[in-house]
């Protein structure tokens, strides 16, 4: 809306110029024939007259040209004001996409959303979590979360303490919600491959598990720091 209004100043601004130049044109002409002695033309000879149509034709020439280059530059500043519109779009489709694939937006999609139960598994639940996201990022999950706690590249799962476990800079506890958007069909066979799948594997170790495909799942935004403090863009 802010840039329809800004497009339509500048046009108005264009528009008013190119007036106020005609305006001016036109006003000069019509102050000269007011000024000329209709007396002294029909006194004129036809060589005199000739030589003076021959001027106003000219005039009328030049002030065409004048037109005609107007409109042209404001067919130039139209086409440049839609490049620029197109172009800003591209950017903000980019953004977007950027901002998506960081984590910084809520995001939905059809996927998948596995239910974790730990109470009877007897090994360590970080290392059951870390393969689950790694299972996800191969089977081509384009965003996961743990209990809602957004996994980027860059999150570290960790247990420092046996009933505690930090997916990135929150707590969570078992049951583990772990969500993933990407093709539903896909991620569920990944993990359902006969015997040697992470769900066979896992619930002979004593895990329940629960799967479910969904065409709406959603992914809240990450809600930890995404500074960057170390990396800079290397100069060419």
């Amino acid at each position: 809306m802010k840039k329809e209004k800004k497009n339509n100043i500048i046009m108005t601004v264009i528009i008013g110029v190119v007036c106020i130049v005609l305006f001016a044109v036109m006003f000069m002409q019509f102050k000269t024939i007011e000024e000329t002695d209709i007396t002294a033309i029909e006194n004129m000879r036809e060589t005199e007259l000739r030589t003076e149509i021959s001027k106003w034709k000219t005039q009328y020439e030049e002030t065409a040209q004048l037109l005609e280059e107007n409109r042209k530059s404001i067919q130039e500043y139209q086409d440049t004001i839609e490049k620029n519109e197109e172009a800003s779009d591209l950017i903000d489709q980019d953004l977007a996409n950027a901002n998506m694939r960081l984590g910084k937006t809520d995001v939905y999609g059809e996927g998948i959303v596995i239910t974790l139960n730990t109470e009877n598994y007897y090994m360590e639940d970080y290392y059951a979590l870390l393969e689950l996201v790694n299972e996800l990022r191969y089977a081509g999950a384009e965003a996961i979360s743990i209990n809602d706690a957004r996994v980027l590249s860059s999150t570290s799962i960790t247990q420092p303490l046996d009933d505690l476990i930090i997916v990135g800079e929150q707590r969570v506890s078992s049951p583990y919600v772990v969500k993933a958007i990407g093709n539903q069909t896909y991620l569920s066979s990944t993990l359902s491959l006969k015997d040697s799948g992470y769900i066979d594997r896992y619930t002979a170790s004593g895990m329940e598990i629960e799967i479910e495909t969904g065409k709406n799942i959603e992914i809240l935004k990450y809600s930890g720091n995404l500074e960057i403090n170390y990396m800079k863009e290397s100069e060419e």
